[in-house]
């Protein structure tokens, strides 16, 4: 019985522009959505939240998928900004302060079971396809292949409106629920990709820069 690669079993082609590219030919696009604590609304906006939440739902004429990504806090990238600080430090009280202010937070991490949450949804679109038939005398020629790539990348141009369509319903209505959203670039979704079929290393989160900095403006 001859081995599989791990590829084989990952049903992705590709990731292109930032949409995944699946290997029936199928798109996903993925956005990252913004938290609300909801335990510290009153209850008339609790209760708002949830029918706007319920009306976005209902309205929707595709099916979304909501993946919540749970994991341990990984705070290496904040432990290398202190020591590269205390490093640049010149005041002896300063490096003290900060050499203890690295130990608590060493220490506080490793006793409490800290988790970082990201939340996102996934929005799918399927063509049907359209087939263009290639003669044998281009076929001869050589020029059904680039005929054949002409129709691939009109196919996905015409798939990738759809989506973004369907992107601007899922955005809108999750906005009126509180929920701000903002699509994943091309390296963030591999990189959200290789966490889950890599649950057991710790890499780079995910930055949430972009959606901190939208959600800021949104507030002005």
């Amino acid at each position: 019985m001859a081995s599989k690669a791990s590829q084989d079993f990952v049903p992705i082609k590709e990731v292109r522009d930032g949409i995944v590219v699946l290997s029936d030919g199928s798109l996903r696009a993925i956005l990252m959505a913004s938290s609300t604590n909801f335990a510290l609304k009153s209850a008339d906006e609790r209760s708002a939240i949830v029918s706007q939440f319920q009306n976005f739902l209902n309205s929707l004429e595709f099916s979304v998928q909501i993946f919540i990504q749970s994991r341990d806090l990984d705070i290496r990238p904040y432990i290398a900004l202190l020591e590269s600080q205390l490093a640049k430090t010149l005041d002896d009280l300063m490096k003290i302060q900060i050499t203890e202010y690295i130990e608590f937070v060493k220490s506080f991490t490793e006793n409490a079971n800290i988790m970082e949450k990201n939340f996102f949804v996934v929005i799918p679109y399927a063509s049907t396809g359209i087939k263009t038939n290639v003669g044998p005398l281009k076929s001869i020629l050589g020029k059904g292949k680039e005929k054949k790539e002409e129709n691939k990348d009109l196919g996905f141009e015409e798939s990738l409106s759809q989506l973004e369509q369907r992107m601007t319903v899922v955005s809108q209505g999750l906005v009126r629920s509180g929920v701000r959203t903002v699509p994943l670039k091309t390296e963030e979704v591999i990189e959200l990709y290789y966490k889950i079929f890599n649950p057991g290393e710790l890499e780079k989160p995910i930055a949430l820069g972009n959606l901190q900095d939208e959600t800021a403006q949104a507030q002005k």
